[in-house]
Parts: structure tokens; C-alpha cells; sequence
């Protein structure tokens, strides 16, 4: 056989051997756009004469409308997508050619680990990968999807990406059931173990798609957000000094949304997780922003879970040059046994210093600031270059309840009496605003011309 037609027998080999996971990369990036690299660096350290031909790693690049990135797929129709040593030296030489393209990363998994037989090579492997990855981050997106079972120390892929897609029948797992019903000898049932319920309960799951071509919207939705892919400016045919008289009565995270941001520019990031936080980010007055919402209707009080969401989003905005504007109603720690027991005075420490973010912040104080909650997300004391205040907006010491028990004990009186002149007198925003905490208290309803405005004197 002459070397173009062993050639062809080869590609035709490779290519039959990846034939699935190549049909479910093809829903997601642009056409034939596809371009694979290290076609012949193979998960065994020998090709010819093995029983399984082909390769359980597919690289390369291609783009998703029309932004370049580069591609990672584990393959697992070839070992169970398993992790190798040769597999994992493909993979950090793609993520390698990432980083300095300053191009994102698209990964398609489905790998039930590290493949047993190999000695220690895959574990080595997989540190690089995972060290690679970790340099990747807050330089390049890095988009998981995980197209199936997603098991050991494959599954640390999917903790370390920006951005994270499950499907329907996905579960991701460090353990995989039968490890787990092994050691505990019980039955492990999948979607409880690191199904997509569960992946949303603690944070893992940032999108459920039921199609894998919402992947590519949702990838250009947020690459067009992005300063560094879509700008940092972009014109808009929303207009400035809209207004929305509907705050005036009431204010939520949806209403607070749609009215300042510019219409479809808007992507809600870990919506499943510590859903009384609101955090995404979008444009407004086609300036690149994210934003932090709280979402309470008596204001949200803080636990270890939506710190932590707080933590990873301010870090998310500051490594990616996003100016934050975070809509305040919050009362401060929640106050319970259960959470007295964590470590949570150290996780409010560390958010300190990501609050203390070089990026420009922007409070807007809709609801309650009281006590902790205005110290940590009312002041402008942690880098906060503009705070305002709605004319309805409650900011003080305690609550209006512990406040009118505290001078029912001190002076008597009617409990509900005291409680209404505490909200109207000492809860009143004008008194943060006299004494210069408060840059201005505004009208509700034109609250995304003065965002705006602070925009466009600090970006």
C-alpha cells in the first residue's frame, strides 16, 4: 500500500473511531469549521496492531459564531473516554495553544476517569491538565459540556471551567455509583449521585440545555458581553433615559433587570444556586457590567452558600474587567446555630478582600441595608466608587423590628407605633445621604440613566 492510500486507511480509522463525538460537536460549532490537531497522538503509546483503533481524545479548533476557540473532547467510544497519559499530553498542548491565542475553550466531555492499567503516568497527566486549566483561568472562557457521564477525577474538568452545560441524562460524579455502592454497599442511584438536579444544588451546573445548539447561543451571548471579545462599548438601540415608573411601587431582581439593562443583553450566571442572590452579567447603555441582585422581599440574609456565590462572581467581574453594580437589600448574617457552627466569619473575611476589587462597583441600595449588609454592600468604604440610595430604601443599624423592640424595652410605648416612626425616621436614606455615605437618593423609576451616567465617567 503507497503512503496517500495508508494515509487514507488511517484518517478513515480515526475518523470512524470518533464518529459520535464528532456528531455532537457539529451541533454546536459553526459548519464545517472544524480543524483537528494531534490527530495521531493516540490514548495508548502504541497505534499499530491494537483493538482499539483510534483515540480517546479529540483536539482542535474551530469556531462558534464566528468566535474562534479551540476545542477538547473526551471520546467515549474509545475507552470510556478514559483518561491517559498520552491523552492528557494532548489535551495541555491544546489548552497551551488557548492561552496564548487568548482564544476560549470549548470542552465536550463524557470519561469514566482515569483508565486502570497505565500505572501512575494518567495521574500525572491529569495534574497537568488540571494545572494547564487553572492557568487558563481568568485569562480565556472556558465552556464545559457535559454530554454524559462524567466520573473521578474527569469530573475536576468540569469544577474547573467558567461556564458548565449539562443535559438531560448528564451526571457528574468523583465517585461513580458503583465505586459508591461498593464502598458503602447500598445502591447509588445516578441522578442523586451528580445528576442535573443535583449538579444544581451545589453549584456545578451553571446551564441545563435540552439541545446542544443552545450551546452555541448561549457561548455567543456571553463572549459578546465579554470585554475582551465583544468590547468594552457597543452602541445600543436601547434607549439612555428610559425610564421605569413600575419601581416606583415595587422592586425585584426581575424588574430591577429589565429596566436597567439594555434589552437581550442580559445572561443570569448560577441561577440554580443560592437563588436569593442574583448574579449575571450583560450591558447597560451598551457598556460591558455585571451585577449582583438580592433578592428578598424582607432582604436577604447571608449563609455560607451565597457568600460563596458572591466570592466567585466578584472574582468572576474582576478577572474579566467587568464594572459591578450590586442592588443592596440585605440584613446582614442569617442568625442561627446551624450557621454559628461554620467557618462563615472567615468566608465574609475573604469576600472582604474580593470586594476590594480594582474593577469600577457601583451600590445601589433598593431595599434594606441593615446592619452587616450595609457594612459589607451599603459603604463605600471596599472600593465602591458611586452609591445610591432609593427614596424608599431602608438603611440602618437593625431592622425595624429589633429597633422598635429595643425602644419598647427602653421607654414603652405601642410596639407598632414605634416600629413605623423607627422605619420612617431612623430608617430613612436621606439621613445616610446628609452625612455623605450616600452620593444621592434617587426616584426608582430613572435608576438606569444614573448607572449610566457613572458608567460612562468610570469606564
Amino acid at each position: 500500500m503507497d503512503k496517500l492510500s495508508l494515509l487514507k486507511a488511517r484518517n478513515e480509522e480515526i475518523l470512524a473511531a470518533g464518529s459520535e463525538i464528532r456528531k455532537k460537536l457539529a451541533e454546536i460549532i459553526d459548519g464545517d469549521s472544524f480543524v483537528e490537531s494531534d490527530s495521531y497522538s493516540f490514548s495508548r503509546n502504541e497505534f499499530y496492531g491494537e483493538d482499539v483503533p483510534g483515540e480517546g481524545v479529540v483536539t482542535g479548533f474551530a469556531t462558534v459564531n464566528d468566535f474562534p476557540c479551540y476545542v477538547v473532547c473526551l471520546n467515549s467510544q474509545i475507552l470510556g473516554g478514559g483518561l491517559t497519559d498520552a491523552g492528557c499530553k494532548k489535551i495541555v498542548k491544546c489548552l497551551d495553544k488557548a492561552l496564548n491565542a487568548k482564544a476560549p475553550v470549548l470542552y465536550l466531555l463524557s470519561s469514566k476517569g482515569v483508565v486502570a492499567g497505565d500505572g501512575v503516568s494518567p495521574l500525572e497527566g491529569v495534574s497537568e491538565v488540571l494545572s494547564a486549566m487553572d492557568e487558563l483561568k481568568g485569562e480565556v472562557p472556558q465552556f464545559a459540556v457535559c454530554i454524559g457521564d462524567v466520573f473521578g477525577q474527569a469530573s475536576l474538568f468540569v469544577a474547573a471551567a467558567d461556564y458548565t452545560y449539562f443535559t438531560k441524562d448528564t451526571c457528574v460524579a468523583y465517585g461513580s455509583p458503583v465505586v459508591i455502592a461498593a464502598k458503602s454497599g447500598k445502591y447509588a442511584d445516578k441522578a442523586a449521585i451528580g445528576g442535573t438536579a443535583s449538579a444544581k444544588g451545589n453549584d456545578l451546573a451553571y446551564f441545563e440545555v435540552s439541545e446542544l445548539s443552545e450551546v452555541a447561543t448561549s457561548m455567543a451571548n456571553i463572549l459578546d458581553i465579554l470585554p475582551d471579545y465583544g468590547g468594552t462599548e457597543l452602541e445600543t438601540m436601547d434607549d439612555a433615559n428610559r425610564a421605569c415608573p413600575a419601581l416606583n411601587d415595587k422592586a425585584d431582581a426581575a424588574s430591577l433587570i429589565k429596566a436597567v439593562f439594555d434589552e437581550n443583553y442580559f445572561v443570569e450566571l448560577g441561577a440554580y444556586f443560592a437563588k436569593e442572590v442574583v448574579t449575571g452579567i450583560g450591558r447597560i447603555g451598551g457598556y460591558s457590567a455585571g451585577a449582583v441582585v438580592f433578592d428578598g422581599k424582607d432582604g436577604v440574609e447571608l449563609n455560607n452558600a451565597n457568600i460563596k456565590k458572591l466570592q466567585d462572581f466578584y472574582w468572576y467581574c474582576d478577572v474579566n474587567n467587568l464594572p459591578v453594580v450590586t442592588f443592596v437589600n440585605t440584613l446582614g448574617l442569617e442568625n442561627s446555630l446551624s450557621l454559628a457552627a461554620t467557618p462563615v466569619l472567615k468566608e465574609v473575611s475573604d469576600l472582604i478582600s474580593l470586594l476590594k476589587t480594582d474593577v469600577p462597583r457601583i451600590n445601589v441600595i433598593y431595599g434594606k441595608a441593615v446592619g452587616l449588609g450595609y457594612t459589607l454592600f451599603g459603604s463605600k468604604t471596599f472600593n465602591v466608587d458611586y452609591a445610591y440610595a432609593f427614596a424608599n430604601a431602608k438603611i440602618a443599624l437593625f431592622d425595624s423590628n429589633v429597633g422598635a423592640e429595643m425602644e419598647l424595652v427602653a421607654k414603652g410605648g405601642d410596639y407598632e407605633e414605634i416600629k413605623k416612626r423607627y422605619e420612617d425616621d431612623e430608617m430613612d436614606a436621606v439621613n445616610a445621604a446628609r452625612k455623605g455615605y450616600v452620593d444621592d437618593v434617587i426616584e426608582p423609576q430613572y435608576v438606569r440613566q444614573y448607572v449610566i451616567s457613572a458608567l460612562m465617567t468610570l469606564v
